[in-house]
């Protein structure tokens, strides 16, 4: 993810902070200095962020030892100032599999909230979580009380939650995939729906989490009908055959005229046979802004990419696409032959979905099994 550091790598995953969450931490110490006007209280509201945000790693931990138990990498681990970002290979297949990855998370922060409670009863320290604010009250009572908070938040069933997911794989144990799918997406839906209502009477921020649930349901339903126009189909039915591509020595001008001349947005960078870099459209009028049309595409293309193989199922391929990649290369035995592009894909899903129509989809191909598609995995803290 762009604009991230780079913590360090835990347990085989790598750890990045993006740098507005600097932001935040600055706007929480101004908040309590504004609050109470003292050097401690700033410290020790900025600290119990930290403890807040390490809680969240945890969180995104369980779900990533989860998935890896069922066969699954996560590629990384992104903090942001609305939470935790997991990046897994993939969704699990089966629903258990799924509901456990699920859970995986919150029972982190049931263990961490459990844990504190013992610290506080064990020690006599416990103090009225009534007291309780954003500034003030204790810092192991908030920590408990955020944790609970995280939990209860998380299980709520809309997507992109646990909650859903979990959902999801219950419906999922006795419906298709795609139906309950559909099922939890529209109970999300429907919960979004009533907290916007309560939001416009009561707290404003019920309708930034309204707004927030919609969202994350509608995508997880788009996402179910995408496995259902693409699931089991390898890349090379999706592949462009006919396309251009650029010199490390081309500047922006050619690439300009390539995108006049065609239909074709997105641009390979190919030197002596072998894909060295992408140049998405997006990338080229944002340079051609800044720097001009006779910048060498080899100052501005993006050199770190997804490959897919011709036999390679589609839909597990889009996901672990790089994040913003719009254009893929497709090689085989170290030969270019292809690229998928998001154009591609809906032209490809339009398609079938009139061939359904006519009753005249052709049969699968042989050996082509379907395969989950699912969404990046995304935890938030507004909560």
């Amino acid at each position: 993810m762009k604009w991230s550091i780079h913590l360090g790598r835990i347990l085989g995953i790598d750890v990045f902070l993006h740098v507005t969450f600097l932001l935040l931490l600055g706007f929480i110490a101004i908040t309590h200095w504004l609050a109470h006007g003292s050097l401690a209280t700033v410290i020790s509201g900025v600290g119990f962020f930290v403890a807040l945000f390490a809680c969240v790693l945890l969180h995104e931990y369980g779900h990533a030892l989860a998935a890896r138990r069922c066969g699954i990498a996560t590629r990384d681990i992104t903090l942001l100032p609305i939470g935790g970002v997991a990046r897994l290979d993939r969704m699990p297949d089966k629903p258990v599999q799924e509901l456990w990855v699920a859970l995986a998370g919150p029972a982190v922060n049931v263990v961490i909230a459990a844990g504190v409670g013992v610290w506080l009863a064990f020690t006599g320290t416990w103090e009225s979580l009534f007291t309780l604010s954003t500034t003030g009250g204790g810092f192991t009572e908030r920590l408990l009380a955020v944790n609970v908070g995280l939990v209860l938040f998380n299980m709520i069933p809309a997507f992109p939650m646990d909650g859903g997911r979990v959902l999801r794989a219950l419906l999922a144990m006795r419906l298709e995939y795609a139906r309950a799918t559909r099922i939890a997406a529209t109970v999300g839906q429907g919960l979004a729906i009533a907290f916007g209502f309560a939001g416009l009477f009561s707290n404003p921020l019920l309708l930034l989490i309204a707004v927030f649930v919609w969202t994350g349901a509608s995508q997880e339903a788009a996402a179910t009908d995408m496995k259902a126009a693409i699931g089991g189909l390898p890349v090379r039915e999706a592949m462009l055959t006919d396309f251009r591509t650029l010199s490390p020595q081309d500047t922006l001008s050619v690439a300009t005229r390539l995108l006049i001349e065609g239909s074709q947005q997105d641009f390979l960078v190919v030197d002596a046979g072998r894909v060295v870099g992408v140049l998405s459209h997006a990338r080229l009028f944002e340079v051609l802004r800044e720097r001009g049309e006779w910048t060498p595409v080899t100052e501005v293309m993006v050199r770190t990419f997804r490959t897919l193989r011709p036999d390679e199922p589609l839909d597990g391929a889009l996901f672990q696409a790089e994040p913003g990649q719009t254009v893929m290369p497709v090689v085989r035995n170290g030969q270019l032959v292809g690229l998928v592009t998001a154009e591609n894909i809906g032209e490809l899903m339009m398609i079938r979905a009139a061939r359904r129509e006519r009753g005249a989809e052709p049969p699968p191909l042989p050996g082509a099994a379907p395969t989950s598609f699912t969404t990046q995995h995304h935890h938030h803290l507004n909560d």
